[in-house]
């Protein structure tokens, strides 16, 4: 099965990796790699020390040119449109190619349509490694929870913050914690969108429109996200037995309205919700047959999404 990465970074690398590593037990191959400002092609395969120093190339072209029967959509996040991200998947879709996204913008500002667009091209459309670094959400939910309704969830899904929390706790500034989130090579692009809550409102509305059906977007999560923290606030909490964690909650009232939100929320050290170290993050969906049921990643990285990539990829060769 012939694969275009559209996006290259940390994520991407680690996918290149993975699939060498796998090559004998599942022989999938990259016929192209397309960066921001350049693209490489080879129908014969691409492999991670593959330089790309080609011109890059109109999106559809570019899947044309290598053959691709799967897209891998791992550009950067843009909260606010979703874009280019979207228009990528549309282009594939339009030529009848499975795709598979880590970018939560496409999910979070256009999931039903794009749903729709891959039934109509009889196109699958994966998304695993969206919200937990790979972590099984979406497809424990598709495959393990039948018959449950979910009516909200409850999640710390951001990394960095959890990084930059722990840094100001031990009495270091937000932008130490910022850099050594960088160098784990977790933040995104924009840091700000991690320290401003708009990468956890992308996976806030991600998780309503795939698992409560919202067909809502970032920006209707009533965000607040971690810039006004200080050291000192934190060290006083943490005298106290207490820190602050970012967490997105999202919940049917009795009414049928859906209210979505993300807090840095004052905690005990205690709190499920608080209590794990580093990069751990945790969801828990709350349902009606299974009450309280959850997914923890403990201290994932950019691997653990590779392999969310992965394990979609495999999963669309079992349904073909």
């Amino acid at each position: 099965m012939r694969i275009a990465l559209v996006g290259y970074g940390n994520v991407g690398r680690a996918f290149a990796r993975l699939l060498d590593a796998k090559r004998s037990v599942f022989p999938f191959l990259i016929s192209g790699i397309q960066k921001r400002n350049s693209s490489a092609i080879n129908l014969a395969g691409l492999h991670v020390d593959t330089p790309i120093n080609g011109p890059r190339l109109d999106v559809g072209d570019f899947l044309d040119q290598c053959q691709a029967e799967v897209m891998i959509e791992i550009t950067t996040l843009e909260p606010a449109t979703g874009e280019p991200a979207i228009s990528h998947i549309r282009a594939a879709f339009q030529r009848g190619i499975h795709v598979i996204t880590a970018n939560k913008g496409p999910l979070a500002h256009a999931y039903a349509a794009l749903c729709q667009e891959a039934m109509l091209r009889q196109c699958q459309f994966r998304f695993e490694s969206t919200c937990m670094d790979g972590a099984p959400v979406f497809n424990m939910v598709r495959n393990c929870l039948p018959g449950v309704d979910i009516s909200g969830f409850t999640g710390v899904l951001n990394s960095t913050s959890k990084v930059v929390i722990a840094a100001m706790r031990d009495g270091k500034s937000m932008e130490d914690g910022i850099r050594e989130a960088q160098r784990m090579g977790i933040a995104e692009a924009d840091a700000s969108y991690d320290i401003d809550g708009w990468d956890s409102a992308a996976k806030t509305a991600t998780l309503a429109n795939v698992l409560l059906n919202a067909n809502r977007t970032p920006l209707d999560v009533d965000r607040k996200g971690i810039g006004r923290l200080t050291p000192e606030k934190l060290e006083d909490l943490k005298s106290q037995g207490k820190t602050v964690a970012l967490v997105s909650r999202a919940h049917r009232t009795p009414s049928g309205e859906l209210k979505m939100r993300v807090r840095a929320e004052v905690l005990p050290e205690t709190d499920i919700l608080a209590s794990l170290q580093g990069t751990s993050n945790l969801l828990l969906l709350h349902t009606d047959l299974m009450g309280t049921v959850g997914t923890v990643a403990i201290t994932p990285g950019v691997e653990q999404t590779a392999y969310g990539l992965f394990s979609d990829l495999v999963d669309i060769t079992k349904s073909l």
